[in-house]
């Protein structure tokens, strides 16, 4: 049975604890990262699940279940229906498409995210998130029925993205992290060994405003946890506690231009291409503005994994 571990803020300090039906058991050691939790707290945890909850899920402050300093590794356009509206063809892709974030842009699944001023093209992007069990410092071969070797936990994570840096300045790491760029949680959800297989079958949504702008099943990866944690570890370390966003689906705010268009506008000096494009971009209604509320949820359709539900307002 999976188990949700809540990372928590009460009387002013951080607390571990099981999450279930608004409710949370306390762990009874204190763990500073979630390195510490992963490595020493597993009986810990185990033990809290048979014990009765004592604190209201709503009664807290809910903190990021993932503690910095760490990695976070993503996968860009690996879904199938973003790679067509992005003007790829999945069927034609042979490596992924790696990028990082950095850490300043974890936050919790329960605050605000501050827009910077001088962003105007704010997207959204749920994805499922990995959450690493063991260092990886070599090469490996990772088989679906090993993930539970090398995956600790799966959680939600929002890949908030400024089109306006990351595009015209060719800057992946710079328009994806910012502060507050990478709500994570609300809880981080440990699957049993044979629960393993769900994650190829899980919904992820994401509405703003209570309209639904993305909902897609992890059925449509391109590239699965399994192969991409084995192509990762080719050219990158991996301690416990590293993320991989695995990527989003399709239905972010930016649109590619048609493939005429773009042929057209390549034509153009660099500096007049990205004024026409952030030009059309910016009359799109999509982007993300100061007092929009974006919930993201993720869950099993059998009803046996709830990932939680993010709930982010835009403000700046």
């Amino acid at each position: 049975m999976a188990t949700n571990l809540v990372r928590f803020e009460k009387q002013g300090k951080p607390w571990w604890g099981v999450a279930s039906e608004g409710w949370i058991t306390p762990l009874s050691d204190d763990y500073l990262t979630t390195a510490a939790l992963i490595e020493r707290g597993e009986a810990d945890w185990r033990q809290a699940r048979g014990r009765t909850p004592s604190v209201g899920i709503e009664d807290v402050e809910i903190l990021s279940p993932i503690t910095t300093p760490c990695r976070i590794y993503c996968q860009g356009a690996n879904y199938r229906q973003h790679m067509i509206e992005s003007g790829m063809n999945p069927d034609a892709k042979l490596f992924n498409m790696f990028f990082t974030k950095s850490d300043a842009s974890i936050g919790s699944a329960r605050v605000a995210v501050a827009r910077p001023p001088h962003v105007k093209l704010l997207d959204y992007e749920v994805e499922l998130a990995l959450v690493f069990r063991r260092p990886i410092c070599s090469a490996v071969t990772v088989t679906p029925d090993m993930l539970a070797d090398y995956v600790f936990a799966v959680t939600i994570a929002n890949d908030l993205s400024a089109r306006d840096i990351q595009l015209p300045q060719t800057q992946f790491f710079k328009g994806k992290s910012y502060r507050g760029f990478c709500p994570i949680g609300p809880w981080l959800t440990v699957l049993d060994r044979e629960e393993f297989a769900k994650i190829d079958d899980l919904e992820l949504q994401l509405s703003v405003n209570g309209t639904v702008r993305q909902h897609d099943n992890t059925s449509a990866l391109v590239f699965k946890p399994a192969e991409t944690i084995s192509e990762l570890s080719t050219f990158a370390n991996i301690a416990p506690g590293d993320v991989l966003l695995t990527g989003t689906p399709s239905g972010c705010a930016l649109r590619v231009p048609p493939p005429p268009l773009r042929r057209v506008m390549q034509l153009l000096p660099e500096r007049r291409f990205w004024k026409l494009f952030l030009k059309s971009q910016g009359r799109r209604p999509n982007y993300l503005k100061p007092g929009d509320r974006i919930n993201a949820r993720i869950w099993s359709r059998d009803g046996a994994l709830d990932l939680g539900e993010q709930i982010t307002e835009i403000v700046g």
